[in-house]
């Protein structure tokens, strides 16, 4: 096995979520098909490459997989955006309203905040220390 490919990522609706990722965050759109069923396929990737794991966005089929958008990791960070510009990507974020819940810190791994996407899911933002 060489690499994660995708994550899912179960979402309300594909267009708001296609605009959160690409608009806030940054993403870039790289796949939105349709499918027989009336769902789509649709991922985003953060980043300019092609070899990054990137987000299966998937709409929510029944109650079980409804009560599970926002909640995928039960409150705890599930999803780790790694930048290089942690002050410059941070503001541009807080700018396109995207919600953070603490201050930015600086660990000893880093500079870090978490932030929610638009269903609640916790995200790190995450600047890696520089290793020597």
């Amino acid at each position: 096995m060489s690499r994660i490919a995708l994550v899912t990522l179960v979402v309300d609706d594909y267009d708001e979520a296609i605009r959160f990722y690409t608009e806030a965050l940054g993403f870039r759109l790289v796949e939105d098909e349709p499918r027989p069923d009336s769902a789509r396929w649709v991922v985003v990737r953060p980043g300019a490459g092609q070899d990054g794991t990137g987000l299966l966005l998937a709409r929510a089929k029944g109650e079980e997989q409804r009560a599970r958008v926002g909640d995928q990791t039960g409150g705890r960070v599930g999803f780790f955006l790694h930048t290089g510009d942690f002050a410059g990507d941070h503001a541009r974020m807080a700018a396109a309203g995207v919600t953070f819940l603490e201050e930015p810190r600086h660990e000893p791994y880093g500079s870090v905040a978490v932030f929610q996407d638009l269903y609640g899911n916790r995200w790190d933002l995450l600047q890696p220390a520089a290793t020597d």
